[in-house]
């Protein structure tokens, strides 16, 4: 296997001098590097009338085997495929237990490995961030030789602002490249972001302010949604009077052709007067252990938990992951169509396409609204794009308002080859839908923000079987041991239900605690299955050796002793054709302990009476799940509350129908479908006030 070298000059100074400075370091960039080789799988495409290379086998069964019982030989060669300042003393440090500590003693840059690298390479004048925003009209291509000026002259106005390797730096900003810049910027001088997602209004800004005490926060003037401006620099101002921890400085940038914010003296800074006034600021060995960001989740399963990312194992396992999961050649066109404040946009907007050099859309629009159920399509064909991921609300968003695919026939999609959906369960009717729509293989996975990157996947870049059975999102990853739990600790049979966990140790990447709370991180994950990752979702384990996730552990109902996967009633719900989604809760019964209550959206222009459509879908049910479901009630509402990362918030819905207290997340997109809920509820009995 072909590995990535430094010349034998640069990989000595960097073995002999690991500690120099950057600029010493960096002052040796014209000595000649070796550039990795790209190892070289191709796909095998059944029903699929694009150009496609066929792999005669899968090389996936021996790369799992090889990396889950020789980890440190398995990671040590793929890591010699980044650049490092200074090798590493072990692969990996299993003293810290559970937490895997990967690359110990090593020292990289993710900044220099995801930009700087590429400009020494030859290739500043590629596309890295191609900024789509058709809520301003505005289209934006920035080139790596771009980028690298000015991540480096913001890493310089970071410093000057009084940050040091180490400190935190929150960033609250819109789907702008500045967003992407100030990551950037921090991991080009060893500081560590907190990016907080922009739908938050200032209570919860207000939390995650003092919860990691930023040495300065990064925001812009305004963001823009369809039909309205966010003033975020308003939003800003009244978290940080409701803070007891104050940030030293604000760094604000202004977006052109919108109102200037208004700056507090002393605190608030312009971005683009703080970038004139310096230079550039170097590359700077940033320890493999230590961390690159701290990420709040999203909170739908209770108080938000802040995993921290080691960098070393960040970098390695992203930059493994573009070829040999995602099927991705350098220079090929990748979108992640999400938003940078979750581990997706962390991931795969910023850092995994930047590494293995892929230009990176960043999309400021949704997907309807702006203009139409076609943006999806517009970009995929303006831009050439080669893959796309994205959740299937989006998805099931456009067949609400497009499901015939009119305006989806009016763009080509000449180059598109893969379409990537994760975060939820994709169902039956969408699936087909978009097979024959975007006419490419849609692959289903599954991964969280603890994890990082994918621990199920069906890996295009091994040769996997590109059209996997519904229902299922792939193999274990190579590096995550996968298994299936009972409620005893003991695996399960194949084709069970049980608890989902990965067998320790984890691989690179993965969180190695919770920032400022390493007993939470020990109690939350690790306690109830010693030995094992507890992910708290629930699913089976096929006899073919695919993972099926069914619900989270919390939404599995009970029915008389009978654990029921919530997605199992909800796949067959769908089946009855006139619903576009829907969600399962559990309701408390006397008898039966639980039983599960269906609540479904319609698709347009159904004009069947109610209570035809519910005996449907009850009969539905009770074909395809059985009588053992005790599937009796079903209530059609407008909408269900999701989060803005996709989630329906199920649990939040099943305790305010049984009465019990509740918190409606922050995340929520539209809080009003509770009320929409309860009203129904109420109306069908299935509730009290």
């Amino acid at each position: 296997m072909a590995t990535a070298k430094l010349s034998s000059k640069l990989r000595l100074f960097a073995t002999n001098y690991g500690s120099a400075s950057c600029k010493t370091i960096m002052g040796l960039r014209n000595f000649r590097r070796t550039i990795p080789a790209s190892q070289s799988f191709s796909t095998n495409s059944r029903n699929h009338q694009k150009s496609q290379p066929t792999a005669t086998h899968s090389t996936y069964p021996q790369v799992f085997a090889d990396s889950i019982t020789q980890p440190e030989e398995f990671w040590a060669e793929q890591a010699e495929r980044v650049v490092w300042f200074k090798k590493w003393d072990r692969v990996m440090d299993l003293t810290q237990s559970p937490a895997s500590n990967w690359f110990v003693g090593g020292e990289l840059n993710m900044c220099y490995n995801a930009v700087d690298r590429h400009v020494d390479e030859g290739y500043g004048d590629q596309d890295a961030i191609i900024h789509d925003s058709p809520v301003t009209g505005s289209v934006t291509k920035i080139t790596y030789k771009e980028l690298q000026d000015e991540v480096s002259k913001f890493a310089a106005a970071l410093v000057k602002s009084g940050v040091k390797y180490g400190d935190r730096v929150l960033i609250y900003m819109p789907m702008i490249p500045q967003a992407v810049m100030a990551m950037l910027a921090c991991a080009r001088i060893g500081a560590i972001h907190v990016l907080v997602f922009g739908g938050f209004a200032s209570k919860e800004l207000s939390v995650r302010i003092d919860h990691v005490k930023p040495k300065v926060i990064v925001s812009a003037s305004v963001g823009v949604e369809p039909g309205r401006i966010v003033d975020y620099k308003s939003l800003l101002d009244n978290a940080i009077d409701m803070c007891e921890s104050k940030p030293k400085a604000c760094i604000i940038y202004n977006r052109p052709n919108f109102e200037t914010a208004n700056f507090i003296p002393g605190r608030d800074f312009c971005w683009t007067e703080l970038v004139s006034s310096v230079k550039g600021h170097d590359c700077v060995p940033v320890k493999a252990t230590d961390p690159i960001f701290v990420l709040h989740t999203s909170g739908t399963t209770g108080t938000p938990k802040a995993p921290m990312r080691p960098t070393g194992g960040y970098v390695v396992a992203l930059y493994w992951t573009m070829k040999h999961l995602y099927g991705m050649e350098p220079g090929e066109v990748w979108w992640a169509a999400s938003d940078l404040g979750w581990i997706v946009g962390h991931s795969y907007i910023c850092y995994a396409p930047l590494l293995h050099r892929n230009p990176t859309i960043m999309y400021e629009g949704k997907p309807v609204g702006t203009p139409d159920a076609g943006a999806f399509f517009r970009v995929l064909n303006e831009h050439n794009v080669v893959s796309m991921f994205t959740a299937p609300t989006a998805l099931r968003a456009i067949i609400k308002e497009d499901p015939d695919a009119v305006l989806a026939k009016k763009y080509s999609r000449d180059k598109f080859r893969y379409l990537y959906v994760a975060g939820e369960i994709f169902d039956r009717e969408s699936l087909h839908w978009c097979r024959d729509v975007f006419n490419v293989p849609i692959i289903d996975h599954w991964w969280q923000t603890e994890t990082g990157w994918a621990m199920t996947h069906t890996a295009v870049g091994m040769g996997e079987d590109l059209y996997p059975r519904h229902g299922v999102t792939g193999k274990p990853v190579p590096g995550w041991d996968v298994r299936v739990l009972d409620q005893t600790g003991k695996e399960a049979p194949r084709g069970e239900l049980g608890n989902i966990c990965v067998k320790l140790p984890l691989p690179p990447a993965a969180f190695t605690t919770l920032y400022g709370s390493h007993d939470r991180y020990i109690e939350t994950y690790f306690e109830k299955y010693p030995g094992y990752y507890d992910t708290m979702d629930a699913g089976v384990h096929s006899e073919d050796g695919y993972i099926a996730i069914q619900a989270r552990v919390d939404d599995v109902i009970s029915v008389a002793g009978h654990r029921i996967a919530a997605s199992a009633i909800e796949e067959a719900m769908v089946e009855q054709g006139d619903i576009v989604e829907c969600c399962t809760i559990p309701v408390n019964d006397k008898l039966k302990g639980q039983v599960p209550v269906g609540l479904c959206v319609l698709k347009k222009n159904v004009n069947k009476p109610e209570k035809q459509i519910i005996d449907e879908v009850i009969a539905t049910v009770r074909s395809n799940v059985g009588p053992v479901a005790f599937f009796k009630k079903a209530v059609i509402v407008s909408k269900l509350p999701r989060t803005r990362s996709g989630k329906i918030t199920r649990g939040v819905i099943a305790k305010m129908v049984n009465g019990e207290d509740f918190k409606i997340p922050p995340t929520i997109e539209d809080a009003t479908a509770y009320d929409v809920i309860k009203t129904v509820m109420l109306r069908e009995g299935i509730m009290t006030e």
